[in-house]
């Protein structure tokens, strides 16, 4: 059913829940793997060679590009999440370049501005099936990436493509793309994804915790005393303030931060490791099939980082500095959608070509969202200033 090519590289050492490059399901289109990489670490490269991952470095993750240069950007944020993510890996003994791959690619579909840009871009997608940045991750990595000479897209693994769709959890009301690449490649939507993918999701949510309150505190959004009694937090900050007494800030906010991100893979590899134990999954299939995740935080982290991310959406995401931000980027985003949607001769001629004159409404309205959520923070405002301010050429 699913085509493949995969070499039969010798067994590994992971566990017998771990996918396997032996048992791969392959790619859509057949090619001759590589005799010295497995099809992840092929995969991997594939990622970190695109355009889709070079633009990530100039693409918002809380702030703006132009606000700092030491904040983290979309790419910052892949890598520090593919760290993470293969640190648990390892103690799992799961498929470590399969997690990296799929870490490094879940935000290539992020549109500039971050959640602000992906919020306008959905209002203005909304008589047209919507906009998901997930989904528009499966669509730079099967169809938008443009390197090959027999095939669009990068030709990913089956493996990496189901994960890449599914890392937070079955796909019950999937979106248009989801259904339209799964009519042609079928990812088995409805079930989780393989415990690498969890792995992944997982590393996510850690790795924005960790970063959001260390660029919270050099922005000066919050301070060590707003943060003092956040569970695991607290507990960090008392241990680095013990284990460093009197050093700089900077350095007080590093130590505090290593030992939130330390307690969280902790706690994610101890109640993973219960989970299966319980499951005594005898290969990757039967953590797909389980009812639920077996990648995991524990309870009372669960409910830990639920704390964290409520504090951090009143003190951060919604602070009003941020907010003015986030209003400007919904509306720049949002007007370019208009202009462009209204006039599609506006666009560049590659991309006017792909909207067909502007006839089909639908057409251009996806041909025009492709555009947009290709571009950097800095392309966008350049490009909303092209078409929207007469004393620049554009």
């Amino acid at each position: 059913m699913y085509p493949s090519t995969v070499m039969q590289h010798a067994p590994s050492l992971h566990a017998p829940w771990a996918v396997r490059a032996e048992t791969s399901r392959g790619r859509l289109y057949p090619e001759p793997e590589s005799p010295t990489r497995s099809p992840w670490q092929r995969d991997r490269d594939r990622i970190i060679h695109s355009s889709a991952f070079r633009k990530l470095q100039y693409k918002t993750q809380v702030f703006v590009n132009h606000e700092g240069d030491f904040y983290r950007t979309r790419l910052t944020h892949s890598i520090e999440v593919a760290q993470i993510a293969r640190s648990i890996a390892r103690e799992l003994q799961l498929d470590e370049d399969l997690t990296e791959a799929l870490a490094l690619a879940h935000d290539l579909g992020h549109p500039p501005f971050g959640h602000a840009g992906e919020d306008a871009l959905a209002i203005a997608m909304k008589p047209y099936g919507g906009f998901d940045h997930n989904a528009q991750s499966l669509r730079v990595v099967t169809h938008m990436e443009a390197r090959y000479a027999a095939f669009d897209g990068l030709n990913l693994t089956w493996e990496t493509l189901e994960g890449l769709a599914k890392h937070n959890g079955p796909l019950h009301r999937p979106s248009a793309y989801f259904l339209e690449y799964d009519a042609l490649h079928p990812l088995e939507l409805h079930t989780h994804a393989s415990a690498e993918a969890q792995v992944a999701a997982l590393a996510d949510d850690i790795a924005y915790h960790s970063h959001d309150l260390d660029d919270g505190l050099r922005a000066g959004l919050f301070g060590f005393g707003d943060i003092a009694h956040l569970p695991v937090v607290g507990e960090a900050l008392t241990a680095a303030r013990h284990a460093s007494f009197d050093v700089p800030i900077p350095r007080l906010r590093h130590e505090m931060n290593r030992r939130v991100i330390n307690a969280l893979i902790t706690d994610v590899v101890a109640e993973s490791h219960r989970r299966i134990a319980a499951l005594a999954p005898r290969d990757a299939d039967a953590i797909r099939l389980h009812t639920a995740p077996v990648i995991a935080f524990s309870d009372p982290l669960a409910e830990a980082n639920r704390v964290i991310k409520e504090f951090l959406y009143a003190r951060m995401y919604r602070h009003w500095r941020q907010a003015r931000m986030h209003h400007k980027a919904r509306r720049t985003t949002g007007e370019m959608f208009a202009i462009l949607h209204a006039n599609p001769s506006l666009l560049p001629d590659d991309w006017g070509k792909r909207a067909g004159g502007g006839a089909d409404a639908k057409r251009t309205a996806g041909v025009v969202v492709d555009y947009i959520a290709g571009m950097t923070d800095r392309y966008a405002m350049d490009e909303h200033l092209r078409l929207t301010d007469i004393s620049v050429s554009g």
